[in-house]
């Protein structure tokens, strides 16, 4: 697959990096007014893979990140709940783990679920802090047909008050300390509670896709046990190596992935070095079931995150 720039010399490419998730683009410089063939094509790649890997662009600062992202869509504010500084862009910054080492889809506990992420490597460390995506799409095809008759009808509610030392693998509690906390209370000092559909129908390639994640509290109409229990099963379907890919990052790195349609893990192992990367947020529709029903909220207001009007204007 080639994506032909009208404005450069250099034909960039895209090349697939695995058999169901993810592609690098080469020869792409990113930022403002790349023209619509090839704003086009990048999403046309996005679309097919998943996610997708742009190198070398340590060109880029804040404001030409948000720019290339207002090509993709209507922008969100930075989160619905923490406040890094900045109105569009939430920096992820550790030196010693991250609450953000489990497998999740972003913001999946308000109504108006994300549309597309993309997120900056600006520090990085010298080794460790590799990201994994997950694709849902190909988690919901290989399931076999009597879990498929399960999960078709069923729903769930996501979200953000969940306990992240609950949520940790064993030998991660040690990261739970003061800072922990305080990133905790801040992503909750606003509550959200939304039921979702386990299977939504992806709103521009028709495709069926699992919403799950660690935002998952429970499944409607069944007990804990069986929740946790029900989860696994599907979680473990999602995250199946075949089904992922590993990014190692450099500086100037960009991940751009279909937040509709996989999931992320931001692995922790880089020891106490340094590590940040930036997210810009493209907004995104409320999901819907295979027999077209709406997710509902249960608690929580997520208008000031992301204004469904201006997707529909």
């Amino acid at each position: 697959m080639t994506i032909s720039l009208d404005r450069e010399t250099s034909q960039p490419t895209v090349t697939q990096l695995g058999g169901r998730i993810g592609a690098r683009i080469d020869g792409v410089r990113l930022g403002p007014d790349l023209g619509e063939e090839t704003v086009a094509a990048i999403r046309a790649a996005l679309l097919q893979h998943k996610v997708i890997f742009f190198r070398g662009q340590n060109h880029l600062d804040d404001d030409g990140q948000i720019a290339f992202a207002e090509q993709l869509g209507t922008l969100t504010t930075a989160h619905p709940t923490v406040n890094t500084g900045s109105a569009r862009v939430l920096s992820l910054a550790a030196n010693k783990g991250m609450a953000a080492n489990s497998w999740h889809t972003d913001v999946t506990f308000v109504d108006r679920v994300p549309a597309i992420s993309v997120l900056r490597g600006v520090a990085i460390p010298a080794y460790g802090g590799t990201t994994n995506w997950a694709n849902t799409v190909t988690a919901y095809e290989s399931l076999p047909e009597p879990l498929k008759a399960l999960v078709d009808g069923l729903w769930a509610v996501h979200t953000n008050d969940y306990d992240y030392a609950a949520s940790a693998e064993e030998g991660d509690a040690v990261n739970y300390d003061k800072d922990n906390v305080f990133r905790r209370q801040e992503f909750t000092r606003i509550a959200f509670k939304t039921e979702h559909p386990v299977v939504r129908v992806h709103p521009e390639t028709g495709e069926r896709s699992l919403v799950l994640g660690h935002f998952v509290k429970n499944f409607v109409g069944l007990n804990t046990a069986e929740s946790h229990a029900l989860f696994q099963l599907l979680q473990n379907r999602v995250t199946k190596l075949e089904n992922t890919i590993r990014w190692t990052w450099t500086e100037g790195d960009v991940a751009v992935w279909d937040n509709r349609a996989t999931q992320h893990y931001a692995v922790a192992d880089f020891d106490t070095q340094y590590r940040e990367v930036r997210r810009i947020t493209v907004a995104g529709d409320v999901p819907v079931s295979i027999d077209g029903r709406h997710s509902r909220v249960i608690e929580g207001d997520a208008g000031a995150f992301s204004s469904l009007d201006e997707l529909i204007s």
